[in-house]
């Protein structure tokens, strides 16, 4: 295509949409493509996350609640979007758009993490991330991150410990051998010391990531069903 001579109408607000785009183009059904575009065009470029709850996305494409989810699901299931659910209906969900269909180079969390500040919001995001945990990061649990930050804990390992904590919790509530939501983040503590002992590659914890997922995907089903029974 002859690029010759081309300028842009408006020199802000744009999207790159390149190869990564092309890519996820014919891998998706057309309400999922559209959904993947409009989180493209909000996500925040250096780290290619958007904060947003369904009633959000429902607005926002004109489609049905239950058509949202669906798309969602597609989604994730082709590892175009991890999306990591809200912990109540009041507070909005995160959806990270995958680095194969992401255009811009992500700032790594090693980046955002190396003060104080960055290292205790990234914590408190993930206490956020998901449904097994309802925390509303008290004065405790932030005097606990500046002490593993002090510790110089890594933010990798308190991602493990997190994915490790939460993947037992869910097995619990779903064999119905606990009903209570996470409340504090150290009742993490352990299995992030836990995490910090393991040797285990990568992909280890990319399929502890899923099965979480699944899990955590499980026990929403499982509590609608209680609900409408």
């Amino acid at each position: 295509m002859n690029q010759r001579g081309a300028r842009l109408k408006h020199p802000t607000g744009w999207f790159a949409a390149g190869r990564e785009v092309t890519r996820a183009l014919p891998l998706l059904s057309d309400g999922a493509f559209k959904l993947y575009i409009y989180v493209c065009l909000n996500a925040d470029r250096s780290t290619g996350l958007l904060k947003v709850g369904h009633a959000d996305l429902v607005k926002a494409l004109g489609k049905s609640r239950r058509s949202v989810i669906a798309y969602l699901d597609e989604l994730r299931t082709k590892q175009v979007l991890d999306v990591r659910s809200a912990t109540n209906q009041h507070i909005g969900g995160e959806i990270e758009i995958e680095d194969a269909f992401w255009p811009y180079k992500k700032e790594s969390a090693q980046a955002t993490t190396t003060d104080l500040a960055g290292y205790t919001e990234y914590v408190r995001r993930l206490l956020k991330s998901r449904r097994c945990v309802d925390s509303s990061f008290t004065p405790a649990d932030e005097k606990l991150v500046a002490l593993f930050f002090r510790q110089r804990i890594p933010i990798e390992q308190i991602e493990h410990g997190f994915l490790l904590a939460c993947a037992r919790r869910f097995v619990s509530l779903l064999n119905r051998n606990g009903q209570e939501a996470i409340t504090s983040l150290q009742y993490f503590q352990n299995a992030i010391d836990e995490a910090g002992r393991l040797q285990m590659p990568t992909d280890y914890w990319r399929y502890l990531q899923l099965r979480v997922d699944r899990f955590e995907q499980q026990w929403i089903a499982k509590k609608r069903d209680a609900a409408h029974s």
